[in-house]
């Protein structure tokens, strides 16, 4: 094979330490170093003196990020390859012939590597990435106390739809401080839940003892403390967003995505969609597009391949959120695709398009424009005609088409 690069240097990185391989015309040499980040800085220092122009490894879990932050300050262009793209010979199992057939590859042009951005959209990805948890254990953290609550024979879910809601709330602390008469806990309802009053006394005739008083009020303790860590989040999240205030509201226009939605999409993909060579490779990159697995001409499983997980989840629930908006294509073709494949299938094959959709607009820079949830049938006019006389000429039916005046 052809030698595409003649100085590089190929790194199996572990935990606690990183066997490193430079090949070059004259000579092929292996250095193992710590991963403390005085070593860090020999290894750099080595991979500097032996003129390596490309570097490449595996992305070992998090794991690659040390000597990343180091290799991205210097003049040598670095790929973090995904492991399933480097195959070692059978057989030969070992920290320096990893090494070493890393920067085999890396010479003959045969690795490609992952889609890395700036330090500081990485840090924006951190923080975000770090509140949706936080907001996943919040909603984790409402369900242990509808647990306690029904524990005690509270049945307040099945009166409120939000049982931390402000009546709900109410009720809860009332009852941590000692109050246990049905009647006037009732009395704490606001506005709709007013109308519920006799439901909520049968609902709140339980048995209220000291262990779910406890159990209860550490919840709410808890639940406070996310909430307070989630704002200070959104305001740092904020204002690093100042500069991309413009592509955010483009976002937004898109049906099913809101601010915290757009956020993930600009911090995970970033706003200069050059970096991606089209919308079907964006696509493919998160994990939104059927696989191929064809083989003795049959098609088997095409279940989507593996991806971008943040991404694609807050797609998928933008595609619901989408899904329920009123004269959308994207509501039309979501109904459209689960009345034949299912309702999960569906909201992936929404979520496709929401990020092809997203792609042209942060790449031409205008908002979206609504096609209407007759797009489809339209573009179909007369396939969907023909088809409907053919039906009801079978069933012994004369049919004339006349165009309606308008």
């Amino acid at each position: 094979m052809d030698v595409v690069y003649t100085h590089v240097c190929g790194l199996d990185v572990h935990k606690k330490n990183v066997v490193a391989c430079v090949i070059t015309p004259e000579t092929k040499e292996i250095r193992t170093f710590s991963t403390m980040t005085d070593d860090l800085i020999l290894l750099v220092d080595w991979i500097k003196s032996n003129g390596c122009t490309h570097v490449a490894m595996e992305s070992t879990a998090s794991f690659w990020k040390p000597i990343y932050n180091l290799l991205e300050l210097e003049d040598i262009q670095t790929l973090v390859v995904n492991a399933k793209s480097i195959k070692n010979v059978p057989g030969r199992k070992t920290d320096v012939k990893d090494a070493e057939w890393i920067a085999s590859l890396l010479r003959h042009g045969l690795l490609q590597g992952s889609f890395i951005p700036n330090r500081d959209q990485r840090e924006l990805r951190e923080l975000i990435r770090y509140r949706r948890s936080l907001i996943d254990e919040r909603a984790r953290e409402v369900n242990r106390i509808q647990k306690v609550l029904e524990g005690a024979n509270i049945k307040l879910s099945s009166v409120a739809s939000d049982v931390l809601g402000k009546s709900g709330r109410a009720m809860i602390e009332a009852m941590i401080a000692g109050e246990e008469n049905p009647e006037l806990l009732s009395e704490l309802t606001q506005r709709r839940l007013k109308n519920k009053k006799a439901e909520l006394q049968r609902a709140l005739n339980g048995l209220m003892g000291n262990h779910q008083k406890l159990m209860l009020a550490a919840q709410l303790r808890h639940i406070d403390y996310l909430d307070d860590e989630i704002g200070r989040l959104d305001e740092e999240i904020k204002r690093r967003m100042l500069p991309f205030e413009e592509d955010l509201e483009l976002l937004d226009t898109i049906p099913g995505v809101a601010r915290r939605t757009a956020e993930t999409i600009a911090a995970e993909i970033g706003t200069d969609m050059d970096q991606f060579p089209s919308a079907a490779h964006l696509c493919s990159w998160a994990g939104l597009c059927p696989g191929q697995n064809e083989s003795a001409g049959k098609r088997k499983s095409g279940k989507t391949r593996k991806g971008n997980k943040r991404l694609r989840s807050a797609l998928v629930e933008a595609a619901r959120a989408a899904a329920r908006t009123k004269n959308t294509y994207l509501s039309s073709q979501y109904h459209r695709i689960a009345a034949r494949r299912g309702a999960n299938r569906a909201a992936v094959a929404v979520a496709h398009s929401i990020l092809m959709i997203a792609y042209y607009i942060l790449k031409r820079r205008q908002p979206y424009m609504e096609l209407g949830p007759t797009y489809y049938e339209e573009r179909k006019r007369d396939t969907i005609i023909r088809q409907s006389i053919k039906k009801l000429e079978s069933l012994g039916l004369k049919v004339t088409v006349e165009s309606a005046v308008s």
